[in-house]
């Protein structure tokens, strides 16, 4: 490993072997990186390109000399469509490593080919154009430019959004999906994509029309001022005939149902229920036993989420107080004691390990008292100069640390600083302590006369 402070190899020492630095806490962040990168690996995978390029950024947040997740970002935005952050990203690479450095090839692979830098250069060109005619309003040339745009370059994530949205202020919906489904296929789990896709389906819904039956069989016509509507096939017949053909229907039915159909329906039936109460007994059975597995798996994803939610919160806590300790350790190395002491303040111990606690009480042993001289100066400063709340904020801080720091000097600036603020009644308790811990001094007598005022 590389020391942070003299760039001598460290290899696993604990301390740098040229320079003597502590090179404990920027090994946790250099481990903390990887993680990173691991996670945007496995989004990279499953074609999560979006969270892939947080999970990256983040890596390199912490270490920016990760030259595999600097790699892995510029492919990322290769495949979404943005050549420029890419390149961007293997120039910077090759920068820190020249040699032995897979960036190296595929900056090379790209430059050779003058066609494809060239195609790139006009798609951005075009892209621009688009969004300029959005701006003023011309869509229809938007859509033009943004066609030749996802043509030259069909991976350009944010071209199809642009198109999509154009689509949907047209009222376009169809269209608007399907491009919004080519985004999807690049980048599955985009939140724009998803966002403008669910915008897209609502409207489709709402828009969807009722459809209504046609009756083909009906014909109307204008008989004076009445319309007249009757079946297309029409065969006018006697009274007495319309009743002998219902009577013989209902005869012949009545025959037919009661000689062959009644018997075959009553055994059918029968047999059915039999067969269906059989088949309910063994469901019943199989779905209780069912049930209560799925209950059991229910409950044990449950505990399993629980976990998860807890153990999140808990990496986070932990990451968040590495980054505090590793600011602190920073300000403390570059003499810059107020920011080392207000980072310390913000560090929760319990999330550290037995190393970095114990780093965390050399730096703060040496700090504190430096910190709260520096603290009270800068509150007495701003007190005399009339700048109150500023000095209520820092003096606040000194008798939260230490309540007698010079003898109550902090608590008497605090209380006036609080009257002169217009807050008589937050001055009143520090003005008490005063009274009662400092008795007979000049200070107790006047903050005596401002109680005694108040009341």
């Amino acid at each position: 490993m590389i020391c942070y402070k003299c760039g001598e190899e460290a290899l696993d020492a604990v301390k740098c072997p040229a320079c003597g630095a502590d090179l404990s806490i920027f090994r946790t962040v250099k481990s903390l990186s990887n993680v990173y990168y691991n996670v945007g690996l496995e989004q990279a995978g499953v074609r999560n390109l979006s969270g892939a390029v947080v999970s990256l950024k983040n890596s390199l947040k912490l270490n920016k000399y990760n030259i595999e997740a600097r790699n892995l970002l510029g492919l990322v935005y290769c495949e979404m469509g943005e050549v420029v952050s890419a390149l961007s990203e293997w120039v910077i690479s090759r920068s820190y490593q020249p040699e032995e450095n897979v960036a190296s090839r595929y900056l090379d692979t790209i430059q050779q080919n003058r066609g494809y830098l060239d195609s790139v250069n006009q798609t951005i060109k075009k892209f621009n154009l688009a969004l300029h005619y959005c701006r003023q309003d011309s869509r229809d040339l938007a859509v033009i430019q943004l066609k030749k745009v996802l043509s030259q370059n069909p991976k350009l994530v944010k071209g199809y959004q642009l198109l999509a949205l154009l689509y949907l202020q047209e009222g376009k919906l169809e269209q608007a999906k399907k491009t919004l489904r080519g985004a999807g296929k690049i980048d599955t789990d985009n939140t724009t994509t998803l966002r403008y896709l669910k915008e897209v389906n609502a409207r489709l819904k709402e828009k969807s029309p009722s459809k209504k039956p046609k009756d083909d069989d009906l014909i109307s016509y204008q008989s004076g001022n009445e319309t007249i509507i009757m079946p297309k096939r029409f065969k006018e017949s006697s009274i007495g005939s319309s009743l002998l053909y219902i009577v013989l229907g209902l005869v012949v039915g009545t025959a037919v149902t009661a000689f062959l159909i009644v018997p075959n329906i009553r055994n059918k039936a029968k047999e059915e229920a039999s067969k269906q109460v059989l088949e309910a007994s063994d469901t019943i059975v199989t779905n209780n036993q069912t049930i209560k597995e799925l209950e059991g798996q229910i409950e044990d994803l449950e505990g399993q989420l629980k976990d998860e939610k807890d153990n999140n919160v808990k990496v986070k806590e932990q990451i968040s107080s590495y980054e505090t300790l590793l600011k602190a350790y920073v300000s403390y190395h570059e003499n810059d004691i107020t920011a080392a002491g207000a980072a310390l303040d913000k560090v929760r111990t319990k999330y550290l390990s037995a190393d970095a606690k114990a780093i965390f009480q050399g730096i703060d042993e040496e700090v504190q008292g430096q910190y709260l001289d520096a603290l009270y100066e800068e509150g007495y400063s701003d007190y005399q100069k009339g700048h109150y709340e500023d000095a209520i904020k820092n003096l606040k801080k000194v008798f939260k640390e230490q309540e007698d720091y010079n003898e109550g000097s902090a608590a008497y600036y605090l209380a006036q600083s609080y009257r002169h603020n217009g807050d008589l009644k937050s001055a009143k308790p520090y003005y008490q302590y005063v009274i009662d811990n400092y008795p007979n001094t000049q200070r107790a007598l006047t903050a005596q006369n401002y109680v005694n005022a108040q009341e």
